[in-house]
């Protein structure tokens, strides 16, 4: 027996509530990890300013690449999450 047409709306309806839901709890997600990485950010802006040599200079490099890169990614993700919200 076929499923009739109402149920199979309200079944949609529902799953859609539950990825709209998903969505912004990710999103929410997304900009508390944002605030994490200023933080990350400005402390490593901070301490390029202090003469360093050697290892402690390729740590700072590498912790200011890496900020930068999980920047990206986080403005990506929270690009990506608001277009779903828009749907």
């Amino acid at each position: 027996m076929a499923e009739k047409p109402v149920v199979r709306r309200a079944e949609t309806e529902r799953q859609k509530l539950d990825v709209q839901k998903d969505v912004e709890q990710l999103r929410a997600l997304a900009h508390d990890l944002s605030n994490s990485l200023e933080a990350i950010m400005q402390a490593s802006y901070l301490l390029g300013q202090v003469k360093l040599e050697g290892d402690s200079k390729r740590w700072a490099q590498l912790l200011e690449a890496s900020s930068d890169e999980a920047a990206r990614i986080n403005r990506e993700m929270r690009k990506l999450l608001r277009s779903m919200s828009e749907e």
